[in-house]
């Protein structure tokens, strides 16, 4: 592989967990395995939660895939599942960073004041405003759709039943 093929994997690997992180958050974590996710969304005091299992799943799919690419370097998708399980792993640091780093302050304290960070922390405290798995915003990590969208939409989904929502988070 070329530097630009390497580079162009681990993009796409990164821009392809979005989207990956979005459908599990979705419709496992809002779904059946609510069960790990449930705290994530339940005022505690707890230094780790049951929902950072899923990162512990993650991370061993990941250590999989670069285990496979070591020990079978001679075949022809090894090489290409390398720089795909570094995407994976960046996309990991990135999701820790703004997630639990930015969002859920458990790394660092910073409530920024403007910009696309500040967008994020809108967006991932919109998502937190549903009580329960059903209905919710903004399933995503990286990409934060416009806070007053999802405010129109936590109200729709006020208004039809379809969700629980805190009253501040629409007023």
């Amino acid at each position: 592989m070329t530097a630009f093929e390497k580079i162009a994997t681990v993009v796409a690997a990164i821009a392809f967990m979005e989207f990956f992180a979005w459908s599990v958050h979705k419709y496992v974590m809002h779904g059946w395995g609510w069960g790990w996710h449930r705290d994530h969304h339940e005022p505690h005091d707890h230094a780790l939660e049951r929902n950072d299992l899923y990162a512990v799943v993650f991370a061993g799919i990941v250590m999989t895939m670069f285990a496979a690419s070591y020990a079978w370097p001679d075949a022809g998708w090894s090489y290409p599942l390398h720089w795909i399980a570094v995407g994976i792993t960046l996309y990991g640091a990135i999701y820790a960073f703004i997630h639990d780093g930015l969002v859920h302050q458990r790394f660092f304290r910073w409530v920024p004041k403007r910009g696309y960070a500040k967008r994020l922390v809108q967006a991932h405290k919109l998502h937190h405003a549903t009580i329960g798995k059903e209905g919710g915003v903004s399933f995503g990590f990286i990409l934060a759709p416009d806070p007053q969208r999802l405010k129109a939409e936590l109200k729709r989904q006020k208004t039809a039943g379809i969700a629980v929502v805190r009253p501040a988070a629409v007023d």
